[in-house]
C-alpha cells in the first residue's frame, strides 16, 4: 500500500472520528446496556478501520460501518462473558444495523436516548452534563474541565463515577416519558450550549472555530425543539445558537485574524439565521418569565439586529445581564455583564468590576478575564499596566487566533508603553 493511500485511509479514520464519534457510539451504547463496554468496543472499531479501509477501501458510509463493527464486537463479549440475558433488561430493540441504512433515520434517536441516559437525576448535574460532553459530544476532558473552570484530573474523575453510577444504577438507555422529562431538560440544554460554546471558540488548535462541534450543537437543539416545541427555554437555547452563529464567516479575516465584534462586516451576518432566532426570542419571551437561554438569546438578538455596534441598545443589554445573573449567577456572566457596563457608565466602572471579580478564584484559569482587563487599561491609556494583562491572558490562552491577537495587542500597549511609535 503506498504512503499516499495509507495516509488517506488515516484522514477518512480520522474523519469519521470527529464526525460519527457520538452516533456510533450512541448506537453501540442500545445494544451494549454499558457505556464502558460501549465505549471500548467503539474505539476497537476505529482501530479495526485502519486495516479494512486499508484493505478493502472506504466505506460509501463509514458511520454504518462502524456501528456494525462496534456493536457485533459488543454482542460478542456479552455473549463470552455470559452476562447476555442479565443485561437483556437494559437493551432497547438490539437490531443489527444495515450497512445502507440511512443515518438520518436511525441516528438522532440513538444518541437523543444517550444524552437523556447520561442526564439521569440519580446523576449530580456537572457530572450530567460533563459525562454527556465527553460521551456523546466527543468533547475532550480537558476542554470540558477548562468549561467547568476546574482541573482535568478533577473532570476526568467525575466522568468516570458517572459512568460507574449508570452501571450500578442500571439507568433505562431510552428518551423518558412525558412526566419525566421536565426534570431532565435543564441538563440538556446545558449540555448543547456548553457543546455549541466549544465549538465557537476552541480552547486549542490552529482555527478559531470548530465547526463539526457547532453543527453538532445546532442538530441537537433542533431535535429537542422537535421533541419539546412548547418549551420556552428550548426555544430560547435555539435562538441563542442561531443568533450567535449567524456570525461566524466575519469573525476571522481572510488570513484567520481574529476581529472583534465592532470590527465585524454585520452586511456578511447570515439574515435567516437571524430572522429565525428573532422569531424564536420572541416566542420565548411570550411563553412568560424568561430563563437564562432566553436572557441570553436576548441580548444576542440586540447585537444581531443593531446596525452597528455604537448603536446597540446597551441599556437593554445591561438589564438583560442584571436578570440573567438573578437566574444563573455565574461569573462569567459576570465578566461580560462588565463589557455592557463599560458602555453604558464608562471603563473606570467596567474596570471596577473586573477587578473585583479577579478575587473569583472560578475565574483564575479564565483567559478572558485578564484579556477584557487588558483591553479597559488600553483604552484609557494605560498601556504599561495593559501589556501586564495582555501577557497574563497570552499565558493562559491556547486557541492560535487568540493568542496571535493577544501578541499582537501586547506588542502594541508595549510599544505605547515606552513610548515607540505601535505603527509598523
Amino acid at each position: 500500500m503506498s504512503d499516499d493511500s495509507r495516509a488517506a485511509v488515516e484522514r477518512a479514520v480520522a474523519d469519521a472520528h470527529r464526525r460519527e464519534w457520538a452516533f456510533v457510539l450512541a448506537a453501540t451504547a442500545r445494544v451494549a446496556g454499558d457505556l464502558d463496554l460501549a465505549e471500548e468496543c467503539v474505539q476497537d472499531a476505529y482501530l479495526a478501520a485502519l486495516a479494512a479501509w486499508a484493505r478493502d477501501g472506504v466505506p460509501r458510509k463509514p458511520g454504518a460501518w462502524l456501528t456494525t463493527t462496534a456493536r457485533c464486537k459488543a454482542l460478542d463479549v456479552l455473549r463470552r462473558d455470559q452476562v447476555f440475558r442479565a443485561k437483556m433488561p437494559l437493551l432497547a430493540e438490539p437490531d443489527e444495523v444495515d450497512m445502507d441504512e440511512s443515518d438520518d433515520e436511525v441516528i438522532p434517536d440513538d444518541r437523543l436516548r444517550l444524552i437523556f441516559t447520561c442526564c439521569h437525576p440519580a446523576l449530580a448535574r456537572e457530572a450530567q452534563v460533563a459525562l454527556t460532553l465527553r460521551l456523546v459530544c466527543g468533547v475532550g476532558t480537558g476542554d470540558i474541565a477548562k468549561a467547568f473552570l476546574v482541573s482535568e484530573p478533577t473532570m476526568a474523575a467525575r466522568v468516570t463515577r458517572a459512568k460507574k453510577k449508570i452501571s450500578v444504577a442500571a439507568i433505562p438507555y431510552r428518551v423518558p416519558d412525558a412526566g419525566e422529562l421536565p426534570e431532565r431538560v435543564d441538563a440538556v440544554l446545558t449540555v448543547i450550549h456548553l457543546l455549541y460554546t466549544t465549538g465557537h471558540t476552541a480552547s486549542t488548535g490552529a482555527d478559531l472555530v470548530r465547526a463539526d462541534l457547532v453543527e453538532r450543537a445546532l442538530g441537537l437543539a433542533r431535535m429537542l425543539m422537535a421533541l419539546m416545541p412548547d418549551e420556552a427555554e428550548v426555544r430560547g437555547l435555539l435562538a441563542l445558537l442561531l443568533l450567535t452563529d449567524a456570525r461566524r464567516a466575519t469573525r476571522t479575516d481572510t488570513q484567520g485574524r481574529l476581529l472583534l465584534l465592532e470590527e465585524q462586516d454585520r452586511s456578511a451576518w447570515d439574515r435567516a439565521a437571524i430572522g429565525e432566532g428573532r422569531r424564536l426570542v420572541e416566542g420565548a419571551f411570550r411563553a412568560g418569565r424568561a430563563g437564562r437561554y432566553a436572557l441570553q438569546a436576548g441580548i444576542a438578538c440586540l447585537h444581531a439586529t443593531a446596525a452597528s455596534y455604537a448603536a446597540t441598545d446597551w441599556r437593554q443589554i445591561l438589564w438583560l445581564y442584571d436578570e440573567l445573573l438573578k437566574v444563573w449567577p455565574s461569573p462569567v456572566v459576570a465578566l461580560n455583564r462588565a463589557v455592557a457596563i463599560s458602555m453604558v457608565y464608562g471603563l473606570q466602572a467596567a474596570l471596577d468590576e473586573i477587578d473585583a471579580l479577579a478575587r473569583d478564584d472560578r475565574l483564575a484559569a479564565y483567559h478572558y478575564l485578564p484579556a477584557i482587563r487588558a483591553d479597559l487599561l488600553r483604552r484609557l491609556g494605560r498601556p504599561r499596566e495593559a501589556a501586564v494583562a495582555y501577557r497574563a491572558a497570552l499565558d493562559l490562552a491556547d486557541n492560535k487566533a487568540e493568542r496571535e491577537f493577544l501578541a499582537a495587542r501586547l506588542d502594541e500597549a508595549v510599544d505605547s508603553g515606552s513610548g515607540r511609535s505601535s505603527e509598523r
